[in-house]
């Protein structure tokens, strides 16, 4: 298959027929109605945005009318309501100890569960952030009551579902292990929360996805300690860090130390291959988004 400009446009309903839900984070730069058409360029079923600029505190509100024509955009689409996401900015520390940074850290949590509701999006990815050296207890524990004051804030209830991201294993970061997933969502309830898994952090924190068998062996072991039941969504990513190295450094499909024979097998497992699967690979000379996309397409069995 050719990913070309001729093609852009009916890729969608190609991809609709092999049964997966995948795509890529998209701009939503001149307006956030155009999120979707930029989703539909690149022949997404999925796609995940940032509902504002996620590298500062202050939120444009949201215009009606560009809420409206996202609504309606969707609508008409193609691509499922349960297949959008939008992405927590990058600044909070929803793990940090008391300041004046952690409280602005709910209020944007407590806004992006708002905007979610806003425009209809039922998932919000969020970084578990550090404890900032308090220890892990200390950073669940405000994690916890992060979500819980968010949602009191907002008025929203279960509505969007909350989904923990998976993080690297850095040092003094929450959340890089199954145990601790599990840890937060029984202080959490299930209700109105998940688990987003990224690919890259699952591999950068010691959790091995070369192989069939490998993979087969973490989506086993996740199940059994969190539950796959809790697993709402996927970040696709190759690595350039090696196993258990902690790097945040994502790679294109197939082009980093995962690798195309462990990612194959891990979007076509029974209890992967649904969800919706969102490529945040890399902006370089090495491939563009489609074709990262013409990788993953041709991986589905």
């Amino acid at each position: 298959m050719n990913y070309d400009d001729k093609l852009k446009y009916t890729l969608l309903p190609i991809i609709q027929k092999m049964g997966i839900r995948v795509g890529f984070h998209v701009s939503i730069a001149g307006g956030i109605s155009n999120s979707v058409d930029n989703a539909k360029k690149l022949g997404c079923t999925a796609f995940q945005i940032f509902s504002r600029n996620p590298r500062g505190w202050a939120a444009k509100p949201l215009a009606p009318a560009d809420v409206k024509l996202f609504r309606e955009k969707l609508a008409t689409s193609g691509i499922e309501k349960t297949s959008v996401i939008v992405h927590m900015p990058y600044l909070p520390n929803l793990s940090g100890p008391a300041s004046e940074f952690y409280t602005k850290s709910v209020e944007t949590l407590a806004g992006e569960m708002e905007r979610c509701n806003a425009l209809g999006i039922p998932y919000l990815v969020i970084h578990l952030g550090s404890h900032m050296g308090k220890g892990t207890k200390s950073g669940i524990d405000q994690l916890v009551n992060a979500i819980n004051s968010a949602r009191d804030k907002s008025k929203t209830k279960s509505e969007p579902v909350v989904l923990l991201e998976n993080n690297a294993g850095t040092n003094n970061s929450v959340g890089g292990n199954f145990e601790e997933l599990r840890l937060i969502l029984d202080r959490l309830g299930s209700k109105g929360n998940g688990v987003c898994l990224d690919t890259c952090h699952l591999f950068a924190s010691g959790y091995d996805l070369r192989t069939r068998d490998k993979v087969n062996e973490t989506i086993e072991h996740f199940d059994k300690v969190v539950g796959i039941e809790q697993l709402q969504a996927i970040h696709l990513n190759d690595s350039k860090g090696t196993l258990k190295s902690n790097l945040d450094r994502h790679e294109h499909i197939g082009l980093g130390l995962i690798g195309s024979e462990g990612l194959a097998a891990f979007i076509n497992h029974k209890e992967i291959k649904s969800l919706p699967i969102i490529m945040e690979t890399p902006i370089d000379e090495k491939r563009e988004n489609g074709q990262n996309l013409q990788v993953v397409l041709g991986f589905v069995k």
